[in-house]
């Protein structure tokens, strides 16, 4: 069966968009920071610029997407997962992709997993469904 995909992990979060706000005014930069890549950043300040509400959306979005995505792979937030190392993106068609960097894209690649993910927000939450397959050699 080589070649063959079978599903590695899932994973699926719920994030309370009002906590995430919290801890972005409370931390700020710092915060962001911690959590975003240098192109997601300039992503989160250019949709916070037109509407402040909109960039703490993206901010959650991109949240939930990477603990679900740890969670897909098993790991959890331990590494070689980091917030920083899993980078969401949108596709020109809107789509979210996860690009990996690091040691985090070198573990991937080495068990021949890949990714898929799904982002939705309403007033008070973002949601996030991941799932990672692998393929058989």
């Amino acid at each position: 069966m080589t070649g063959a995909q079978v599903i590695y992990g899932i994973g699926t979060d719920i994030c309370d968009i009002r906590r995430i706000r919290t801890s972005h005014e409370r931390y700020a930069e710092r915060f962001l920071a911690r959590i975003l890549t240098p192109k997601e950043l300039e992503v989160f300040h250019f949709r916070s610029k037109r509407w402040p509400e909109r960039g703490i959306r993206y901010l959650a979005t991109r949240f939930s997407a990477k603990e679900s995505f740890s969670k897909a792979i098993g790991l959890g937030m331990r590494s070689p997962m980091t917030w920083r190392s899993c980078e969401i993106v949108n596709a020109p068609s809107g789509e979210p992709k996860i690009v990996l960097y690091n040691e985090l894209k070198t573990w991937c690649e080495a068990k021949n997993l890949t990714a898929t993910v799904s982002v939705s927000d309403e007033s008070d939450y973002a949601i996030s469904f991941v799932t990672v397959m692998q393929t058989l050699v």
